[in-house]
């Protein structure tokens, strides 16, 4: 929904500054593509980039304690035992938890990474999956107030944009709040104004600019 969101904003934005120019319908359709072009691949470089670097992260701290349980095995223990009494549990019950969970060193890994880092070591991120749902996602989004000028151009290729890109707004809103459990009026209204203000000002740029 986010992807979807940010390229339907992006693009619609785009196409009616161009729009606001008064420039031909076929600078509109090239700005537009170029927009659903570049803006899918920013988006899946900068989620890579980011899976990427947060996966490495968790790896390496996964590999620091691996070697801080192999090096000094009886301290994590004390450490585990430590973190159990501190969430409540009895003294010679966290003693006892903390010898068995240290007898497996897999499971010693999974549990000092689980209680002390909050990961686990099986998950650390999918960045190649998050790069292509990005991508994908952002697309769909540039890709409907780009339909219109396809199929048409001039006055009714633009306001199939603003129908167009109204009509997502008020559905990714409303999707969004299915996963917010907000109001989904209150959702798709605020997505709708959102959008509707940076189309507003785009267009309006466009049409000074290209005026002068």
């Amino acid at each position: 929904m986010f992807g979807v969101s940010d390229g339907l904003v992006s693009n619609v934005a785009l196409i009616l500054g161009m729009a606001g120019a008064h420039v031909s319908a076929g600078a509109v359709r090239l700005a537009g593509i170029a927009g659903l072009i570049a803006g899918s691949f920013s988006m899946a470089a900068g989620e890579y980039i980011s899976m990427r670097a947060q996966s490495e992260l968790m790896l390496r701290e996964l590999d620091v304690e691996r070697q801080a349980i192999r090096r000094d095995p009886e301290v994590e223990r004390k450490e585990l035992a430590a973190i159990y009494e501190s969430r409540g549990v009895d003294a010679a019950l966290a003693e006892e938890l903390s010898v068995k969970m240290m007898r497996d060193p897999d499971i010693a890994l999974e549990t000092h990474a689980r209680e002390e880092l909050g990961i686990l070591p099986g998950e650390t991120g999918k960045p190649l999956q998050a790069a292509s749902s990005s991508f994908v996602t952002f697309a769909i989004g540039a890709f409907i107030p780009l339909l219109p000028w396809l199929i048409t151009s001039g006055a009714a290729a633009t306001w199939g944009s603003v129908v167009l890109g109204a009509v997502g707004a008020l559905t990714v809103g409303a999707g969004l709040a299915h996963f917010t459990g907000r109001s989904w009026l209150w959702s798709a209204s605020r997505q709708l104004l959102i959008s509707g203000v940076a189309a507003a000002v785009t267009y309006s740029i466009g049409h000074l600019v290209g005026t002068g």
